[in-house]
């Protein structure tokens, strides 16, 4: 005869919450893949020149939408995956806060090209990357179409920017971190 008692009704309900929770099972990683594969196939066709940058580079962390809002103060989030040889080996969020004169709301997507094994390896090392100095960004504006031309882009890193929607104001001071979450 089985006799629950509140005591081992709360131990199993917390035990089967707790194991919901714990990432097995779930298709979070494969949401991350799809969405991914949708951005670089978007940046393809409205980026010239990303296909032959993609193929140059040692890596590329992918963050298919960022979301960014700002009254004042600030912030934008996304998660993406960071592809070696063309798959998938760990995913990646993005966390910015920033103070300043802005208003609005925006989602963009971006991706960042490792053009060498000491980039790929100084990222996948760091316990949060931040981007500074050494990376070089390519914008596309509203209606106006970029190109990368490969051979004048020399930097270790190279950040598209891409799929802009929604509009965002305003002179910010702003931190971006990159992390490593597990999906």
């Amino acid at each position: 005869m089985n006799k629950w008692t509140r005591r081992a009704f709360l131990a199993g309900a917390g035990t089967s919450v707790a194991a919901c929770g714990n990432g097995i099972g779930n298709n979070r990683g494969s949401r991350i893949d799809y969405r991914v594969d949708l951005a670089l196939n978007q940046m393809y066709d409205e980026v010239p020149g990303s296909r032959d940058l993609a193929d140059r580079a040692v890596g590329m962390l992918v963050m298919p939408t960022v979301t960014k809002a700002g009254f004042g103060w600030g912030g934008a989030y996304g998660e993406g995956a960071l592809l070696i040889g063309g798959a998938p080996v760990d995913y990646y969020s993005i966390a910015q806060g920033s103070w300043g004169f802005q208003l609005g709301l925006q989602q963009y997507a971006h991706t960042l090209f490792f053009m060498n094994e000491n980039a790929l390896s100084d990222f996948r090392s760091s316990a949060g990357w931040q981007v500074g100095a050494d990376a070089e960004y390519v914008l596309k504006n509203q209606g106006d179409s970029i190109g990368i031309d490969s051979t004048k882009l020399r930097s270790p890193v190279i950040a598209v920017i891409f799929g802009r929607a929604g509009l965002q104001v305003g002179a910010t001071l702003a931190g971006t971190k990159y992390s490593r979450i597990i999906r």
